[in-house]
Parts: C-alpha cells; structure tokens; sequence
C-alpha cells in the first residue's frame, strides 16, 4: 500500500491524501479529502495544479468534513472526470450543500470585482481565477454517499470503511479504514481528519480509536496549549466591555460553519451568566446563517451544556438582540452603525466575502475592535493582522490598521498539542507508521517530537509535498 500526500503536508491547508493498493481485481487509488489550499498567491497556484493520473482513475474518496481546505476542491475534480462516490456523514453532506455554492460564488464575485477595477485602472497584481462554477458544484454533490457514524461500508472489495466522531464540527469524522491487500494481512489506516479539544464548546469529546497500523494525524496547534476557556472568557468579556464603553464595534471575523456557532453559544453564555450585558449581534453569513439553522437541526449531537445554553434563550429571546442578516443591502447598512455592535462575519482567515467590506469599514477607526478566534494561515489577511500589519491592501486600495487586533486562541476547534497526544494516547499498541500532517512546518516539527519523546513512538513522519510512501 502506497500514501501520497497532495497537500497539507508542511502546511495546513489543501488536505488530499492518495492511497492506492493492490486489491483482488487489480490496483485501486482512492483519495481522503480533496480540500482547497487558502492564504495567498502560492496557495491559488497549488489549487491550479494537475495530479500526477487522471482523476477518471480514482475510485473512490472519503471526506473527513465539511470545512473548505478538505473539501473545496472536490467539484474541481469531479468536472475533471472523476465521477465514483464521495462518502461523508449526512451532517457534512448537509453542510455542504452550503459551503459548496458559496465557494463557487465568492470566487465568481472576485473574478468580477477584479475585472471591473481592471478597467477602471483601479487593480494592481494577478487576477483572480474561478476554480470551478455551480454548476460543477451541482455536478458533485450528486456523487455524495451518506455513511453515519459506526456504520461499516466496503467502497471496493478489500477495502472496509467506518467513520468515528472526531468532535471538531458538526458532522466531523475520524475515517478509519481497513486495507487487505492480494496475498497479504489486514492494515488499518487511521486519517484524523481535524480532531476537537476535549471539553470544547458544542461538539462531544472526539472518539478513540484502538488500534492501527498508518495513522495520519493534524498538527494544526501541535505547539502550544490552548487558554482555557475561563481565561477565553475573561479576554473576550475585557474586550468587548471595553470596546463598548469606547463606542465602538467588535468585528469578528468566524469561519461560518462550527466557529460562528461556537462564538454566539459563548457570547449568549456570558449574558446568561451576568458576564456580559444585553448585547446586540449581528451574524452577517448567508452561509453562517444557514450552518446555525442546520445545528439546530442536529441539536442531538452536541454537548448537553451548549443544550442547556441554547434552551435558555429560547425562554429568554430578548436577552440578546440576535439578528441574522441576509441581502447585500441589509449587510451594507450595518456600515452606518458607529457603535455597539458586534458583527460576526465570514470567511474565518479574512480573505473573501463580506467580512472584507467590514474590516476596510472598520480598520480605520480606534475606537473598533477586531477579535481573531481561530487559525489564520501564512498569507491570508488574518495572519497579517495578527502579525500587527499597520495597513493592509484591501479591493485594491489600502487600508490604515486603527483598530485594536486582539487574538483568542481558545475557541479553537482543534485539538492543541495536549489533546492531539491524550488521542493518540487511545491507541492500545503504537502504530507501525505515524505521519504528522496539517500543520506547518513548526507545528509538524514540535510535535512530532512531542510524539516520540512522550509516548515513546519511534516511528514518526513528516511527510514532503508529492511525495509517496509505502505503508
């Protein structure tokens, strides 16, 4: 059996992982995420590369969850020609009916914006390029199959596959899958996926997983420990008390599925604790929207507290001022508002959609506060901001950095370097192989030997861009 690894390796973004083993009826290739690479011009470029084979070859892929850099390239490679399935829990496939359009409209709307400043003169660098249309998207969703958690399929004879909860969004899996090879013995290939904090916000703790052979792990904060959340709470409580009294607004930029859920269980918390006074929200996301109505929907499946949280706004609604925006012009209003707001608004790193408007309405005054809760990736406009950019470059024009920048870095809903190790602490015998994957090259590089010099693991890898590995 052979793992190649497209992406997310020596990074965080664009996971894609190829396996590809001799099976009885010959060899098969399938593939575990197919997700965008996010932050800068490097990462647009990765997203317009071929694969080595024709994507008409692969059998099969299996989707970890619903977030953009593990799925969003999946209706670039169904319009490229593969047309198996793509297997998910119905949470993902749900949330992806969300994620997907959006994505191909956001990119459309780039393209466009780009090229009416181009003729106004007003564009300077390269244009923006539309990985995939509506249409394509339409074209992958019609390949999804739904597995829920537990339930054992088998893609291809010799292959089995189940999905375990990995507690980091709504609908988020562990995939494990086991490989018998012609003429050999049974291996167990783990792909984390994104693995949650134990305890977080919203989610269930994520699953342990027993034995296996190849594991793939994220790193994404396999470097450092996250805050606790009372720490969390005291921050966020300073902040938006102080950015109130000064008549300001607090933006936060979340990523519209999981983050901006967790962010207003958090904030309606602290209103019912007495932490915070009546607040009035706004959640700019059409897509944010969609993803909190879908949460309610799968109301079962998360942590009995965030329950009892959201069951006690329902009997006290005027507690908060919670107002979900849906047009353009509602969403253009909200630049009137001087004050007293706190605006939540998508994409999570700050690249595209209408938290880029808020942010260039909002830099330039003191008196605001922008709130980052989650990763922001090399080259993405979060990661200059939270690198203290003075200014930024914004619908082509720039855009003075007045506002006070403030990191929280225990929203996350990945597991940090602690809990990453409590996981594969689950395993009863070490894996025979261990590839540290999603993280960047500090991150992979920390805590793979965290790995070996805390659970004694000696065989750790990092693995290299395009490279193959035989397991």
């Amino acid at each position: 059996m052979k793992i190649q690894f497209f992406g997310a390796a020596g990074e965080v973004t664009g996971s894609r992982h190829s396996v590809e083993a001799m099976l009885p009826g010959g060899t098969r290739r399938f593939m575990v995420d197919y997700g965008m690479f996010q932050g800068g011009r490097e990462a647009s470029n990765k997203n317009l590369e071929q694969l080595p084979f024709s994507p008409k070859d692969l059998s099969f892929v299996v989707l970890t969850h619903a977030h953009i850099d593990h799925s969003g390239l999946l209706p670039r490679l169904c319009a490229q020609g593969f047309s198996g399935p793509i297997y998910c829990t119905s949470a993902t496939f749900e949330l992806l009916k969300i994620l997907l359009p959006d994505s191909a409209y956001l990119q459309r709307a780039d393209v466009d914006r780009a090229e009416r400043k181009q003729k106004a003169g007003k564009w300077h660098g390269e244009m923006p390029v539309a990985l995939y249309s509506r249409e394509e998207v339409d074209l992958a969703l019609s390949q999804f199959e739904v597995v829920e958690y537990g339930q054992v399929i088998e893609p291809a004879p010799g292959i089995q596959l189940e999905f375990r909860n990995a507690g980091h969004i709504l609908g988020s899996a562990i995939a494990v899958i086991d490989v018998t090879e012609e003429g050999s013995s049974k291996k167990r290939c783990v792909f984390s996926g994104d693995i949650g904090m134990r305890g977080k916000i919203l989610m269930p703790d994520p699953d342990l997983i027993e034995s296996a052979d190849v594991v793939l792990v994220e790193s994404t904060y396999g470097d450092r420990l996250h805050r606790g959340l009372q720490e969390t709470e005291d921050e966020l409580v300073q902040v938006i008390t102080s950015t109130m009294a000064a008549h300001g607004n607090v933006v936060i930029p979340a990523f519209a599925v999981g983050r901006t859920q967790e962010i207003l269980f958090l904030l309606i918390d602290l209103v019912k604790k007495g932490r915070l006074p009546h607040l009035s929200i706004w959640v700019d996301s059409p897509m944010a929207t969609a993803a909190t109505h879908l949460t309610q929907h799968y109301f079962s499946q998360l942590d009995t507290q965030s329950q009892s949280t959201f069951e006690w706004f329902k009997s006290n609604p005027s507690a908060v001022d919670l107002r979900f925006i849906a047009d353009v012009e509602e969403s253009k209003a909200l630049n009137k508002i001087k004050g007293g707001a706190i605006i939540i608004s998508a994409s999570g790193m700050c690249d595209a959609g209408r938290i880029v408007h808020h942010l260039a309405n909002n830099l330039p005054r003191p008196q605001n506060a922008i709130v980052i809760t989650g990763f922001q990736a090399y080259g993405s406009l979060g990661r200059r901001l939270v690198d203290k950019a003075q200014k930024v470059r914004l619908f082509g024009e720039e855009v003075m950095v007045k506002a006070s920048v403030h990191t929280i870095g225990g929203l996350s809903a990945h597991a940090d370097q602690g809990g990453l190790l409590d996981w594969l602490r689950g395993f009863k015998v070490p894996p025979k192989m261990i590839f540290v994957v999603h993280g960047e090259p500090e991150s992979a590089s920390v805590f793979a030997a965290s790995i070996r010099e805390e659970l004694g693991w000696s065989h750790v890898i990092i693995p290299e861009r395009l490279h193959s590995y035989q397991c």
